[in-house]
């Protein structure tokens, strides 16, 4: 008696990911920062400056990052086969969390070189690593631009905008230490600065950590309540009972939703079977803008046959 329903969703053979539509804008990002890569090291190896260093330290691991996660969409985004019927989606997650673990690893080794070079700081001269730092702000500025509103819509592309933000960060450090030392001479100044880079990461990329395991465990998306989702299934004409809602995210943009509807028996005949689903979907779809939906509709006493099946 049951019977499966979907609309919306990406089309058929295909996962139509959030990040897919900023592949674009995640090569330029890339070019930017192979550039910025190359021009930071030859500013850390002229100027002694560890700040500068730093910089570049995480410009590398953005390198690795924003490749990753262009990768992560390539294959996010092939065709759906008999074996994965979601595709490869989930590993655009797999990206972000990969994301994750380069910047703590990279914040760890700047946190271990910051506190030895604040026993015996190095002479850095102060005008040229100002140079470098401004050049890395103008740089990592537009890179930002460039993946701002792609980060509020994928954890993907979340976490490759996390790795330049750390580095506009670090450039505004490199150039802020700069000035310190040549106004004043002090040059702990540089140390400290790479301390503060360090530790504006470490917030950041736990956070996206975390958003990034709540999908991996299958956690039912922040912004879906699902006793105010139960609420509005129950409130659909010929609805009587509900059970075994499920509701998880397959990757960043995909959200999945499953349920057992208990119906009244006389909706179960051809027209009100297929208005109740289309109620459901227009619900759901409207209110929790969750359009990948699956409902088995089943009458009254149906559930004492799935005892030990679902959950």
């Amino acid at each position: 008696m049951g019977a499966g329903h979907d609309h919306g969703g990406p089309p058929p053979g295909t996962t139509g990911t959030a990040a897919a539509a900023y592949r674009g804008r995640l090569r330029i990002t890339l070019a930017i920062a192979c550039t910025l890569l190359v021009t930071e090291a030859v500013g850390a190896w002229l100027t002694g400056s560890l700040a500068l260093l730093a910089d570049a330290g995480h410009v590398a691991t953005d390198v690795i990052g924003i490749g990753m996660a262009l990768t992560a969409i390539h294959f996010a985004n092939r065709p759906t086969s008999a074996r994965r019927t979601f595709g490869f989606a989930r590993i655009e997650i797999l990206a972000a969390l990969l994301n994750c673990l380069l910047l703590l690893g990279v914040g760890g080794y700047i946190l271990v070189e910051a506190i030895a070079r604040l026993r015996d700081p190095a002479e850095v001269p102060g005008g040229l690593t100002i140079v470098f730092g401004l050049v890395g702000l103008v740089l990592n500025g537009i890179s930002l631009s460039l993946l701002m509103r792609g980060q509020k819509e994928s954890l993907n592309v979340r976490g490759a905008f996390l790795e330049v933000l750390a580095d506009a960060l670090g450039s505004v450090a490199v150039v802020v230490a700069a000035l310190v030392i040549m106004l004043t001479g002090w040059r702990q100044a540089d140390p400290i600065a790479s301390l503060a880079i360090a530790l504006m990461i470490v917030p950041r990329t736990l956070k996206l950590a975390k958003e990034a395991v709540d999908v991996l465990l299958e956690t039912a998306p922040r912004d879906v309540d699902l006793d105010e989702v139960r609420q509005h299934i129950l409130e659909v004409p010929g609805v009587e009972d509900l059970h075994d809602l499920h509701v998880w995210t397959i990757t960043s943009g995909m959200p999945v939703l499953s349920v057992h509807v208990v119906v009244d028996r006389e909706a179960l005949d051809g027209v009100g079977h297929e208005r109740i689903l289309h109620a459901l979907q227009d619900c759901l779809g409207d209110h929790f803008d969750v359009e990948h939906c699956t409902f088995q509709l089943e009458p009254h006493g149906h559930a004492a046959h799935e005892a030990g099946l679902c959950h």
